[in-house]
């Protein structure tokens, strides 16, 4: 395990408890989303439009706390106590999604201050849903950048790595939506509490499993721990530059002045309605964040010009990811709703659960990311492997083909009419090849571009993308047609399935021929890094 030459041979076993740590985690995370759309709708009885915009700002917020804390990893915690406090606290939220879906019934309950009503299972879903956001923001980032730090920086078994570990994050998702979907998405809104607890306990286990075996697995080709908190030195040299009262202060006024440009309803201005009617506070403040945080980093002067140039092809990158996991992510948004709703799931008299396609891409890349790990070798012995920009690229172009597929099959459907499952396994299929060109890359991407003190701070900025994305998502799916209104996004109209999947063809499709245009320069500005 301490030895660099041990290691050549294979990949070091701290690959394997990262993988199974994050394996438990993801089963938690999907678990719960697989339920989480048809709870808001079959229990608590709310509107698609309402739950997609709750899906969104979840989802949202799960992406961007890792900013946070990545950030105090990198300064104060390490990775090893954030993972741990991370996992603990997602626990207690998946708990208390099990009180909000034990007390689904009880709407309305009057509390002691005063004659104040408050909606108790939301309450408490509300409470779990902040809880796992914090917790994931712990979690997330430094899971993620512990799985670089096992390997030398130049060291070329980095995107199989990654993969193999995205192998982990998908295990776990793929029996997440088998087994919570089997307990919890029963017909009887009674039982969604048992997947939320199933949720829970995976949680506990993952979190258990890692902290017992971390000090044994968790180091460097050398022998070096690695996670654990900086030294004073160490702290001082991530530190070159102090943060001066004044570029925190500017940072701060920029982020308000973006929050309320965004939350401003310009109608106002023409007389209709109040300046902040209908603001989306959490949109706001998603994509206020992904514009200042960036700005911040770049412009510490403690940056090399080599370092700088990297962290801009991270930039860049993450923009286009935006449109990936936007279109992408809908599996667990408008993809649930068609899944419930319009697709015949009768296998042989069983009524299979639409919780179940949510393991459907998991099942794929578990099966499929062996086969990519061993083609990217394969091109890469040859001098044929393609960038990680290009790759990006058909990542965007296979999921743009995937909603394509689906779209011809839903083309003159009415709303309520069931069409076959062929159709959506076929969108699952397509997009798990474009899911494995795109996500492991970016990671392993990430992990190679950053400067070794921002290293989980960069990796908190590239979910920052993946948040905006799911925050879009949420945005997008409140245009699932419903047969009676026509609804218009940017101009474009959506009367029916196929209008609303051709949206996320022109999406992704126009984003993966941009980023094909500019992948040569991009490669160029990574310097010999791929």
């Amino acid at each position: 395990m301490s030895s660099t030459k041990g290691q050549a041979k294979g990949h070091p076993k701290g690959l394997y408890l990262l993988f199974v740590t994050e394996m438990w985690e993801r089963f938690s995370y999907y678990g719960m989303r697989a339920l989480f759309m048809l709870y808001m709708i079959q229990a608590l009885l709310l509107s698609k439009e309402e739950s997609s915009q709750i899906y969104g700002s979840f989802t949202g917020l799960v992406y961007l706390t890792p900013l946070l804390g990545g950030y105090i990893a990198d300064r104060y915690w390490g990775n090893r106590r954030s993972i741990f406090w991370g996992g603990m606290i997602m626990a207690i939220g998946q708990l208390f999604m099990f009180f909000s879906a034990t007390f689904y019934d009880q709407h309305e309950s009057i509390i002691s201050l005063g004659s104040m009503v408050i909606n108790l299972p939301q309450l408490l879903m509300f409470m779990g849903l902040f809880a796992l956001i914090m917790g994931n923001g712990f979690f997330k980032p430094n899971i993620s950048s512990m799985v670089g730090d096992l390997y030398d920086p130049t060291d070329k078994r980095k995107d199989s790595a990654f993969t193999i570990f995205y192998m982990g994050i998908n295990l776990g998702a793929t029996i997440a939506p088998l087994w919570c979907g089997l307990v919890g998405n029963t017909g009887n809104p009674a039982d969604f509490k048992w997947g939320f607890l199933s949720a829970s306990i995976g949680m506990v286990i993952g979190t258990t499993i890692f902290q017992i075996f971390k000090n044994k697995y968790l180091c460097t080709p050398s022998g070096e721990p690695i996670g654990l908190p900086k030294k004073k030195e160490a702290k001082e040299a991530a530190n070159n530059e102090p943060l001066s009262p004044m570029r925190i202060a500017t940072a701060i006024a920029g982020a308000v002045v973006l929050f309320l440009l965004f939350s401003i309803n310009w109608g106002y201005f023409r007389g209709n309605g109040g300046i902040f009617d209908n603001a989306d506070w959490i949109g706001s403040l998603i994509y206020s964040t992904l514009i200042v945080m960036p700005v911040f980093i770049i412009t510490d002067k403690s940056l090399t010009k080599l370092e700088r140039t990297r962290i801009y092809v991270i930039y860049i990158i993450s923009f286009f990811v935006i449109f990936f996991w936007a279109a992408f992510e809908q599996a667990g948004a408008s993809l649930t709703f068609f899944a419930d709703e319009q697709t015949n799931r009768d296998i042989l008299g069983w009524e299979m659960p639409a919780a179940y396609f949510q393991s459907f891409n998991a099942i794929f890349v578990v099966t499929l990311a062996p086969l990519f790990a061993a083609l990217w070798s394969f091109l890469g012995r040859r001098g044929i492997e393609p960038s990680s920009p290009v790759k990006q690229a058909i990542g965007l172009l296979l999921l743009s083909l995937g909603y394509l597929i689906i779209a011809y099959g839903v083309d003159g459907v009415d709303v309520g009419t069931k069409v076959s499952m062929i159709w959506l396994t076929s969108l699952y299929l397509v997009h798990t090849c474009g899911e494995l060109s795109l996500s492991p890359i970016g990671l392993s991407m990430v992990s190679k571009l950053s400067p070794a003190r921002f290293g989980s701070l960069m990796m908190g900025v590239w979910f920052l993308s993946t948040a905006c994305a799911n925050k879009f998502a949420g945005v997008l799916s409140g245009y699932y047609p419903d047969g009676t209104v026509t609804k218009s996004f940017l101009g474009y109209h959506v009367e029916n399935l196929h209008d609303f999947f051709m949206l996320f063809v022109f999406m992704s499709g126009a984003a993966a021929i941009v980023l094909f245009a500019i992948s040569g320069l991009l490669k160029k500005m990574m310097h010999g890094i791929e």
